[in-house]
């Protein structure tokens, strides 16, 4: 599995999926299970893989060059 998310959009991926998931915590009734759907962009900027990018073979990451 290579890595095909950039630093930024990693970093907003995270942001995005705690934003999500404190819905868990913030709506009543079962709107709150919205909040589940922030794990994804969670889990995906925490290991720095997303398999949609991958799909479609684009990346977010700069590639070093020697």
């Amino acid at each position: 599995m290579l890595t095909n998310v950039g630093v930024l959009d990693r970093f907003l991926r995270v942001v995005l999926g705690f934003a999500l998931l404190s819905l868990l915590f913030l709506l009543h009734g079962d709107a709150r299970w919205i909040g589940l759907l922030g794990l994804l962009p969670l889990l995906t900027g925490l290991v720095g893989h997303c398999p949609g990018y991958a799909l479609l073979e684009f990346s977010t990451r700069r590639v070093k060059h020697s």
